[in-house]
């Protein structure tokens, strides 16, 4: 079996029913805008407010509980295209370390919300909107498990419920297009498996659809209402996935521009004109993001060795290795906010770049700085491999 594949079955599974907690319109609702621009503490003062002017509103808590969720998540450094790249590091990394008064907050949020939803559906087995949250609910769960708790057997069932509701509620309101995104991730992932893995239980009946499932992303993203954004996020990382960067550009900079203090954003809109070939745009994105960091733009700490790292990475894989080298260099010292395993990525790099200009010895000691900083790492393992033969760029088929 395909471990890698396996890990991004199960990752999208599971985060696609992550963003879609709320109900109103995230371009216009308060503790949303906080949430896309990376403004956490904001938005879960915003949503704690909202449950406790009215306790039985069930969205109220699963947008709060997603919020928690969202701000370890940023926290923890675990926001990143790469969650849906071809080699996961969730499945094997350390789980989540979250503070004990989130996880009770967390599991109370949920908790309540599902009771709240589950009697309005006894009440009216018509319920659309009840069913749609009350999959929110278990979506959000599911992220928690598998990424807190790592129980993945029960983020799975979670994820498959959410999906069950979801499609429930999508029967009943043809039009009720937030419902179909859960439905449209999971069409694309297990369209995207071998026949081996659709033959597990959680799977039973479900063949998928995987370019189905990206056409209804991009409807959603398109025509959507609470969902729009995040559809928009969850298709560009999808297209990055499939080499599709090229389309993913429009709607990042769509987002982007919505959401001008998210950062992540514009790394990300920046990696994919990397990967589409426009190096111009590449580095003019993150000169921008330079500029914005430097006005105090973006209200979370944003180190100048990430942007570093980022344009060095960008110079790196264009062959451009003295603009590389320099960018890289300024990236290489932890501080506050540049972790010692950033830096330690960033001596990797550097040694590489070193390597590829011929000069072996020096590109020896700036791997040795990677296993002084990480002695019991795989990026230590790799740098002590290029200690006894040179890197050497791979070829591309």
């Amino acid at each position: 079996m395909r471990f890698g594949l396996w890990n991004n079955f199960l990752l999208i599974l599971t985060l696609s029913c992550v963003a879609f907690a709320q109900q109103q319109d995230p371009l216009t609702d308060p503790g949303f805008q906080h949430f896309y621009n990376l403004e956490y503490e904001d938005a879960m003062r915003v949503f704690q407010t909202r449950v406790a002017s009215d306790p039985n509103d069930p969205s109220a808590r699963t947008a709060l509980a997603q919020t928690i969720l969202y701000y370890e998540m940023f926290r923890n450094r675990a926001l990143d295209s790469d969650l849906i790249g071809s080699s996961n590091p969730f499945v094997t990394r350390p789980h989540l370390k979250v503070t004990p008064e989130h996880q009770q907050d967390f599991q109370t949020s949920i908790r309540r919300a599902m009771e709240i939803c589950q009697k309005r559906i006894d009440s009216n087995g018509r319920d659309g909107m009840a069913m749609y949250t009350l999959g929110v609910a278990h979506g959000l769960r599911a992220n928690w498990n598998f990424l807190v708790t790592k129980e993945y057997i029960s983020a799975l069932r979670d994820a498959t419920q959410a999906r069950k509701l979801h499609i429930q509620a999508s029967e009943l309101d043809p039009n009720f297009l937030d419902a179909r995104f859960v439905q449209a991730a999971h069409d694309y992932v297990v369209g995207s498996l071998p026949i081996g893995f659709k033959l597990l239980g959680f799977l039973a009946g479900f063949r998928g659809d995987r370019e189905g499932g990206m056409r209804t992303l991009r409807q959603v993203a398109e025509s959507g209402h609470a969902s729009r954004v995040d559809a928009a996020v969850l298709l560009s990382a999808i297209l990055r996935r499939e080499k599709r960067p090229s389309e993913a550009v429009p709607l990042l900079a769509n987002v982007s521009t919505q959401f001008p203090r998210n950062y992540l954003f514009r790394f990300e809109l920046a990696r994919m004109y990397a990967d589409a070939g426009d190096k111009t745009n590449a580095i003019a994105n993150l000169d921008r993001i330079e500029q914005l960091r430097e006005k105090g733009t973006f209200s979370q700490t944003l180190s100048a060795e990430k942007v570093a790292f980022d344009k060095g990475n960008v110079y790196f894989w264009y062959g451009d290795l003295d603009l590389a080298l320099d960018q890289l260099k300024r990236a290489t010292t932890p501080n506050g906010s540049w972790a010692i395993d950033e830096a330690a990525m960033a001596w990797l790099r550097v040694g590489q770049t070193l390597d590829l200009q011929g000069h072996h010895k020096e590109a020896k000691t700036a791997y040795q700085e990677v296993v002084h900083l990480l002695p019991q790492s795989e990026v230590s393992k790799e740098a002590r491999d290029y200690m006894n033969f040179p890197y050497k760029r791979k070829r591309s088929t």
